[in-house]
């Protein structure tokens, strides 16, 4: 479970700033192909998201993480990058 966990992290970030590129970079000169990008993007990205929530809850107790931790980890899900950052700090023995 770990090791998916730590897959689903690294996507989810992955996801996250394609999203952003998306918004940033395609959408000001191409709006047909951000529309066109935006559901497929934005529906990965939703699932990782949910994803990441969930395993993260589930491996809370294999990871010996408290209430601290897992808030951490939890956040880690709203910002760019820090999934990057849970999984290299607080995942262990994958």
């Amino acid at each position: 479970m770990t090791k998916l966990f730590k897959f689903t992290a690294i996507a989810e970030g992955i996801s996250y700033l394609v999203l952003f590129a998306n918004m940033l970079i395609v959408k000001p000169s191409n709006l047909e192909l951000y529309k066109t990008l935006l559901f497929p993007i934005g529906m990965a990205h939703g699932l990782l998201f949910i994803g990441y929530v969930i395993l993260a809850l589930a491996i809370r107790t294999a990871q010996n993480w408290s209430f601290k931790d897992l808030f951490v980890v939890q956040v880690a899900s709203l910002l760019p990058f820090a999934t990057f950052y849970v999984e290299k700090k607080y995942v262990r023995n994958a």
